[in-house]
């Protein structure tokens, strides 16, 4: 188990994406940006047009478990750790109130809007180092290093 041991300080930020944007790599420039080092998606609302999907089938050795999805869908959540690796999960629902949800391997265009809230645990980096275990790449907390 990988934990942070203890609490830390919670920092807030706000940010919406308009039409035609693309969700994941416009949320990984805004961390760049602020150059955020443990940041996470609080909550969003907002749809989307477009998503590429990898479902929960699939596996570090069978990652063809992909689903393409075009059409107008409300984001109903949007949850995961921004770090520069980003894992990021959606759940999407269609006009009919159907609902899909995966893994986001990006291709989130804006349909109207997205508003996120994230935050950024001001204490600590996030990172990804590749797990033997699970045969993915898998978070690792740590307490942030001060930058000269």
């Amino acid at each position: 188990m990988n934990s942070s041991g203890g609490g830390t300080s919670l920092q807030v930020h706000v940010v919406r994406f308009g039409p035609g944007q693309e969700l994941l790599g416009s949320l990984q420039a805004f961390v760049e940006e602020r150059r955020l080092r443990a940041p996470f998606i609080i909550t969003c609302v907002g749809s989307v047009t477009k998503a590429t999907l990898r479902l929960a089938n699939a596996t570090a050795t069978n990652t063809n478990e992909v689903i393409h999805l075009s059409g107008r869908f409300e984001i109903v959540s949007l949850v995961g750790t921004l770090n520069q690796d980003a894992h990021v999960h959606i759940c999407l629902s269609d006009g009919e109130g159907k609902t899909v949800g995966g893994h986001v391997l990006g291709d989130l265009e804006v349909f109207t809007t997205a508003e996120v809230v994230v935050g950024e645990a001001v204490d600590l980096q996030f990172t990804r180092e590749m797990d033997e275990q699970t045969g993915f790449p898998e978070l690792v907390v740590q307490p942030r290093k001060s930058y000269s």
